[in-house]
């Protein structure tokens, strides 16, 4: 693996060249052994976009100038990048990039048959010791790229929407930014294979070692910080923040990693809050599963899911520790979704000290039906729960040594939904004990056919002023 060393500093003030903070005390007193996060160092070296042509006026293209300072410091063996105060508009950059940036598609077009979307606005492949922390904002202008329903927009918004150019459906209720009045061209032939290509904010893949601390990332063309087959992943006080109705607007997904570490986040986005991912093995990838992971002290506002599993599970979930979150108007609290094809197994899964308020479905729910669907879409011809076509498919869901302790919910229409396979061992072995419930509508939507739930010890009692 080629060793990369490198930080990205937005609105920098002084750093040290070890990139740790006292993290060890998020492994005292854990329900179960999990591989701690390790500290690594990035050279002193340091040199200022500003050295290599960098205007930040919000105007200037800045692309080539964080492409020669980056070159610059991976000839010094590494360092740090400094991005003073301004609004830097620019391109994708590899590695590492900063601020704004540009709606114009063609930049982000990959080599013919390299990727089957654009490219991420910041990404790395294959490198170790990355960075990108400091107090600024990275905005991926997703307003640019993603679709937008009529249903989840006011008579205001979808105006605004209009005067920015872009196509309506025949129905009326979905908008494409397709021929936008910025003049930027297009990048595929219809709006729909356009809206397909669209890219994540931060995509990084089959690196060791990542620190991504204080920084705010919002408004992504798709999801916002995403590290795909990593190892040693830390993600330490930062802000991710989107409109509540942006397309597959995902804050923070681990996909693949191995030993990581998510705390004192704040999440406000239009998707999945903190995800947990995992697709078929890689031989070449240095992380495969998610496992040994603790997500802690974190707080998520609205979310599909204030903290979720799925809907890909393939490779398995295992070693995890969730405890001491917040989330308040989430669609979901804890939410475990897949659906046949796309399942695996967890193991060693430990949920604890979770609060909620004002949530707008289940506050835990275990679904084995979940589509992904892109805006527009037809549904899917996917097995249904209750009738699989194949009862002895390959990737099976398979939600099992769970255990959730003292959840306190105020407010949710359902407290606690499971649905499995028929036919199929989806969801079993999951303990759910010491909690207190304020729901609405249902205390418990439980098909005991398909799932089996261990209840204990959980008060639920019905909000009389619904």
């Amino acid at each position: 693996m080629k060793r990369l060393f490198l930080q990205l500093s937005l609105l920098l003030f002084a750093w040290g060249s070890i990139l740790a903070g006292d993290y060890e005390k998020y492994y005292q007193d854990l329900p179960t052994e999990v591989a701690h996060v390790a500290t690594f160092t990035i050279p002193d070296n340091e040199v200022s976009i500003l050295d290599f042509g960098g205007v930040g006026d919000g105007v200037t293209l800045n692309t080539e100038a964080f492409s020669r300072g980056i070159a610059a410091l991976a000839k010094k063996g590494g360092g740090r990048l400094v991005v003073p105060e301004g609004v830097w508009l620019t391109g994708p950059i590899a590695r590492n990039a900063i601020i704004y940036f540009s709606p114009d598609k063609r930049l982000y077009v990959a080599e013919q048959g390299k990727s089957s979307r654009a490219l991420p606005c910041i990404r790395a492949s294959k490198r170790t010791n990355i960075a990108i922390t400091g107090q600024g904002i990275i905005d991926g202008n997703g307003n640019e790229w993603r679709p937008v329903k009529r249903s989840k927009q006011s008579d205001v918004e979808w105006q605004q929407f209009f005067a920015m150019g872009g196509q309506v459906t025949e129905k009326g209720d979905l908008w494409y930014p397709w021929q936008m009045k910025n003049g930027y061209p297009d990048i595929a032939a219809t709006p729909q294979e356009q809206e397909s290509l669209r890219n994540d904010l931060v995509r990084l893949t089959d690196c060791v070692n990542v620190l991504i601390e204080g920084v705010t990332f919002q408004n992504a063309p798709r999801f916002h910080v995403h590290p795909c087959n990593c190892r040693n992943v830390i993600v330490d006080g930062i802000t991710v923040r989107c409109p509540w109705n942006a397309q597959n607007g995902d804050a923070i997904d681990f996909s693949d990693v191995n030993v990581g570490l998510i705390v004192n986040s704040t999440v406000d986005a239009g998707d999945d809050g903190i995800c947990m991912k995992s697709s078929a093995a890689k031989n070449s990838s240095p992380a495969n599963g998610c496992e040994d992971i603790v997500v802690q002290d974190n707080t998520v506002y609205h979310a599909h899911g204030g903290f979720v599993l799925g809907s890909n599970t393939v490779s398995g979930i295992r070693r995890m520790v969730v405890r001491h979150n917040r989330f308040s108007g989430t669609d979901t609290g804890l939410r475990f979704k897949s659906s046949v094809g796309r399942g695996g197994k967890t193991e060693q899964l430990f949920i604890s000290d979770i609060v909620m308020s004002d949530i707008k479905g289940e506050a835990i729910v275990f679904q084995c039906d979940y589509e992904d669907r892109p805006a527009g879409g037809a549904k899917a011809n996917t097995p249904n729960v209750q009738s699989p076509k194949r009862p002895n498919d390959q990737h099976t869901p398979d939600f099992q040594d769970i255990h959730i302790r003292r959840v306190i919910c105020r407010g949710c229409a359902t407290g606690i939904k499971a649905i499995g396979v028929k036919g199929m061992n989806s969801v079993h072995d999951i303990d759910i004990q010491d909690c207190s419930i304020v729901y609405r509508q249902q205390d418990k939507d439980v098909n005991e056919e398909t799932a089996r739930l261990n209840i204990q010890n959980v008060r639920f009692v019905e909000d009389k002023n619904k």
